[in-house]
């Protein structure tokens, strides 16, 4: 029963952030300051959003530890489509953190609008529909 409510209380901060991501990614011609807002956005975004994935995938018995683990988990059971993309975004995430180079903070923008918002809202869709 913990697990059920964990992973609920869990998603519901990540459809926040999901619905703050979505909010960066419609706006067009971002200033300097809105994509360094949106690239903060995707990194929180994506850690509820493997954090909710882990307590999601705990509820259904499996036992868990670290995002590559949770990942590697949800891509083998089918409960995700492309595993290799989250673990990109899981690798390129740690390096976001460091994007004072302007070349770095294109290329995050880029992998983030083309790439890793899509992921991330399919995962946010497939767990609205289990609510």
């Amino acid at each position: 029963m913990e697990n059920d409510t964990r992973w609920k209380q869990r998603f519901d901060n990540f459809s926040k952030a999901f619905k703050m991501l979505n909010d960066f990614i419609e706006k067009e011609n971002l200033n300097k300051f809105e994509e360094q807002g949106l690239i903060q956005c995707f990194e929180y975004t994506f850690e509820l959003a493997w954090k909710t994935l882990k307590d999601y995938l705990e509820k259904e018995g499996y036992d868990l530890t670290t995002p590559r683990e949770t990942i590697q988990k949800a891509f083998k059971i089918q409960f995700i489509s492309t595993g290799h993309d989250w673990i990109d975004a899981l690798d390129k995430r740690n390096l976001m953190t460091h994007t004072y180079n302007e070349n770095s903070a294109k290329e995050a923008l880029s992998l983030i609008r083309d790439k890793y918002y899509f992921i991330i809202k399919e995962l946010y869709l497939k767990l609205s529909g289990l609510l």
